[in-house]
């Protein structure tokens, strides 16, 4: 069952980053909104699992999307 949290957060990371790589196209920041709180709906399960890769990918979503946001101003 464990595992299965794992591979879950790791679907999860992997979407979001597939949106996150679209917001990083300028205009669409926006997108970053919504990758945000999926890719943190992606670390919970990944931080209770006992694998690390599920959590160590939401995280890097999680920065990218801030950092994206930053930079744009929170919109662009």
């Amino acid at each position: 069952m464990l595992v299965a949290m794992n591979v879950f957060s790791v679907i999860i990371g992997l979407v979001a980053l597939a949106i996150g790589m679209v917001g990083f196209i300028p205009l669409l920041g926006w997108l970053n909104w919504f990758v945000i709180p999926l890719a943190v709906l992606g670390l919970v399960p990944g931080l209770l699992s006992p694998a690390s890769s599920g959590s160590t990918i939401n995280l890097v979503v999680i920065v990218m999307g801030v950092v994206r946001l930053i930079l744009g101003g929170g919109i662009l």
